[in-house]
């Protein structure tokens, strides 16, 4: 049997040393735990550790999330789209019905309230994640702030949506999918989806190749002033990508009010209408035809409406088809 002498186990020991030392010093700035305060695994799954920063907040996962809550609509849609229905103990707050695709994933998942719970009854559900579609579900004064539920072990994802940095674009959906399905180690889920989405927004995109884009007022609501949608939201893609120009585009916000005068003056050939909440599709274009300022609207006068349920002006997993839907009623003659 060969012994290594003394003198040269030493030597190796150090040269060992040298090299485990930088690689013990790359983990996170949090020491290498996540907020319920995990260390990393001997036997960590493939691609953890993995760190991510959204919307300001950075967090390493040493695995993937277990037991989740998501609160919106499009937050719940983006988990049952990569197939991750057991991870959820619970939902709140849905502004819609689930799509039909995910109707079955989503039957058994727990509904913790009609809008959000209170915080009490969201750490009853004991999540060790929480992924909100609206910075309203991290409201600090219901004691559901982001850093408050990181004290409480419970980790938090915010749609991209509220913190992206200029237009929002489908590239954000993809990088929101995307991020997701490295969160819960599902990444090869998550390029299937991006890549079938690509093919679906190409697939619209070579049906108006030769069209040309209509404006497009977008009334969300209001009476005194109209509600619309300005260039920095989903919507404002989505609406470029279905043929559409947004009139509003200038208006620098995802939302934001209008004047009338101002929709007069820019004479929209059609109008998108957001539906969603106790006020119907019917009253609103009842609102805009009976309104004598607007019977001059080029979008007015030929009763052009499209519709939109609200569901899917936001930055989720429906914006592909949302894209289709919408050219097929701004453009029936050319997309079918």
């Amino acid at each position: 049997m060969h012994v290594v002498p003394r003198r040269r186990r030493a030597l190796i020991a150090v040269a060992l040393s040298a090299v485990l030392l930088p690689l013990a010093a790359c983990g996170d700035s949090t020491d290498g735990k996540d907020a319920t305060g995990a260390k990393p695994a001997a036997d960590a799954p493939r691609g953890f550790p993995y760190t991510v920063t959204n919307c300001g907040v950075t967090t390493t996962y040493q695995a993937p999330p277990k037991r989740v809550v998501t609160m919106n609509q499009h937050a719940t849609e983006v988990m049952l789209a990569l197939g991750l229905q057991k991870s959820l103990v619970g939902t709140a707050y849905l502004d819609d019905k689930i799509l039909p695709a995910y109707a079955e994933a989503y039957a058994d998942v727990p509904v913790l309230a009609k809008e959000y719970p209170s915080k009490e009854k969201l750490l009853a559900a004991n999540p060790d994640f929480v992924y909100g579609g609206y910075s309203s579900a991290f409201d600090a004064g219901d004691g559901r702030a982001r850093d408050a539920l990181r004290n409480s072990g419970v980790n938090t994802r915010l749609n991209l949506e509220n913190c992206t940095q200029g237009k929002t674009t489908l590239d954000d959906v993809y990088q929101e999918v995307r991020e997701v399905g490295r969160t819960f180690g599902v990444p090869d889920r998550a390029e299937k989806w991006i890549a079938d989405a690509r093919a679906t927004v190409a697939g619209t995109a070579e049906k108006l190749k030769k069209v040309k884009p209509l404006s497009v007022f977008v009334y969300d609501s209001g009476d005194k002033a109209a509600f619309t949608a300005g260039g920095k939201g989903i919507g404002n893609e989505l609406i470029t990508r279905a043929g559409g120009r947004n009139v509003f585009a200038d208006l620098d916000k995802s939302f934001g009010d209008a004047t009338w005068e101002q929709v007069v003056a820019r004479r929209p050939e059609s109008v998108v209408i957001y539906d969603y909440g106790s006020t119907t599709v019917a009253q609103k274009e009842k609102r805009l035809l009976d309104d004598p300022v607007l019977q001059d609207v080029p979008a007015i006068k030929n009763k052009r409406f499209a519709v939109m349920p609200l569901s899917e002006v936001v930055l989720g997993v429906r914006a592909p088809g949302a894209i289709a839907e919408l050219a097929a009623q701004l453009h029936p003659e050319t997309v079918k």
